[in-house]
């Protein structure tokens, strides 16, 4: 049977889909498919996620980079100073995560979108990562800029200006990183990474490949804020 057109009033008119379930958009009049209303609340929860997602790389940006401006006033501050400041961070990164943690909690679309940064502020509570370009770069899914990293490490160790301790830190935090966001390592990187990482980023790792790893990263911070 051949299906027509009918108006509903002068103001609006019928669109119908043979075959299809149609529903009504009350506010044109109109009778649209449902695959089409269904289009549109994909969208429309794909525009609300990146948005939160832009608020919570924001937010996460401000922490870094206090983190950041911290370790570059290391040498005007005391001791105690500078670890009060910092450990003071590192809680507010601590209350970030747990946030972070119950607005994702039984949302797989926003646990998918979310899993990086909450691997990547795990890191810097458990200060297994404590470089905070690093720690952004992986919160942000950023491999290329990451790789980029990488040559920068190498090359500054190379002119000295990176001591020995500072770029094994620097390098097992990328490869790490780039690990976690599923990138190859060669072989060659993945003799480093087993040989220089600490103790703290191999717990890191242990715990963040179980069940449950949420609780027990946030333990181990717990613990090292002490």
């Amino acid at each position: 049977m051949v299906m027509t057109h009918r108006k509903q009033s002068t103001a609006s008119r019928k669109i119908t889909n043979a075959g299809s379930p149609t529903v009504e958009e009350k506010s044109t009049g109109y009778i649209i498919p449902v695959e089409y209303t269904a289009v549109k609340m994909v969208s429309r929860g794909e525009s609300e996620t990146h948005r939160l997602r832009q608020q919570m790389e924001e937010q996460l940006d401000r922490l870094m980079t206090q983190l950041a401006d911290l370790e570059e006033c290391k040498a005007e501050l005391d001791p105690e100073e500078y670890e009060d400041a910092r450990k003071d961070t590192l809680e507010q990164l601590n209350e970030f995560q747990s946030s972070l943690s119950r607005m994702t909690s039984g949302d797989m679309t926003l646990v998918d979108s979310f899993n990086a940064m909450q691997l990547a502020i795990q890191a810097a509570i458990s200060q297994a990562f404590k470089t905070p370009e690093v720690i952004q770069m992986f919160a942000k899914k950023q491999p290329d800029q990451l790789r980029e990293k990488l040559s920068q490490i190498e090359r500054d160790q190379k002119i000295g200006k990176l001591s020995l301790d500072v770029y094994e830190q620097q390098k097992v935090e990328v490869l790490s990183a780039l690990q976690k966001l599923g990138e190859t390592l060669s072989p060659t990187e993945m003799q480093f990474l087993e040989a220089h990482a600490s103790t703290v980023m191999k717990n890191f790792d242990v715990v963040t490949d179980e069940k449950g790893s949420d609780y027990k990263v946030l333990e181990m911070a717990r613990q090292g804020l002490r």
